[in-house]
């Protein structure tokens, strides 16, 4: 079996997506600080379903449609409040430590985010989508060699249009540990993976200190609320969880 490995390293190389056959691919996004973390804690906590939306708008629209759904979602970091939504109070925002049993539990979450929903409209088209953290490292490469792939695509959220440091890393440890277990599968590493790669084993074994040197990670330390964020989501294997876009394509599910 050869596997190709691939890792866009910013928000500015997903618009050539669009026109590329994804359909022997298998995607993974990595939006560490935080939606991705909070997707796999939402899921792990027992949310039923996430639809991932790109604008206000459009979760508003879900809700109209679905009024028992939970709103979620960020901008610049902090929970939509009513001055951006028309006067809707969103329920939760995107802090993974929201997302407890209590809160989500048999819920579905709607959820509108600055990059982590973009990227995963990206991979529109792809045979399968999934969602990868620092929290399900492991569960996550076990997931994708199931799938047995012609095409890895490692999908680094970004921050604006820009590289995120914690992103790299993260898609980074993942091309180390997939290589450690894909003993049967030859591997044709890009140039992507491999500085994904080497950018992780530069600094695993400071990993918290050196994604903690990043700037969404200095930006989120910066306000109280929400300081405790960045521990969280450096933490390695907490859960058994791969959150997956369903047929659908618009439901993040673990089925």
């Amino acid at each position: 079996m050869l596997c190709c490995i691939e890792v866009l390293l910013t928000p500015a190389e997903f618009q050539a997506l669009a026109g590329r056959d994804l359909s022997q691919s298998v995607c993974v996004v990595f939006d560490v600080l935080r939606a991705s973390s909070t997707f796999v804690t939402a899921l792990a906590n027992g949310a039923a379903a996430i639809i991932p939306v790109a604008e206000i708008t459009e979760a508003l629209a879900v809700r109209a449609r679905q009024p028992d759904v939970l709103l979620a979602g960020e901008r610049n970091g902090l929970r939509i409040g009513g001055e951006l939504s028309g006067g809707v109070e969103f329920d939760l925002g995107n802090s993974p430590q929201e997302f407890t049993p209590a809160q989500v539990k048999d819920r579905t979450v709607v959820s509108t985010t600055t990059n982590g929903t973009r990227a995963l409209r990206a991979c529109a088209g792809a045979r399968r989508v999934l969602v990868g953290s620092f929290l399900n490292l492991d569960a996550a490469v076990r997931a994708v060699l199931a799938e047995q792939p012609d095409h890895l695509l490692l999908v680094c959220a970004g921050t604006g249009e820009g590289v995120a440091l914690e992103d790299v890393l993260a898609a980074g440890a993942f091309c180390e540990r997939f290589r450690a277990v894909s003993q049967n599968v030859d591997l044709d590493w890009r140039d992507s993976a491999e500085v994904a790669r080497e950018s992780y084993r530069a600094v695993k074994h400071d990993l918290v200190a050196a994604a903690s040197r990043s700037q969404n990670a200095r930006r989120l330390r910066r306000l109280p609320e929400l300081s405790q964020d960045v521990e969280y989501c450096l933490r390695l294997d907490q859960f058994n969880v791969v959150p997956g876009l369903d047929r659908t394509g618009q439901r993040l599910t673990t089925g």
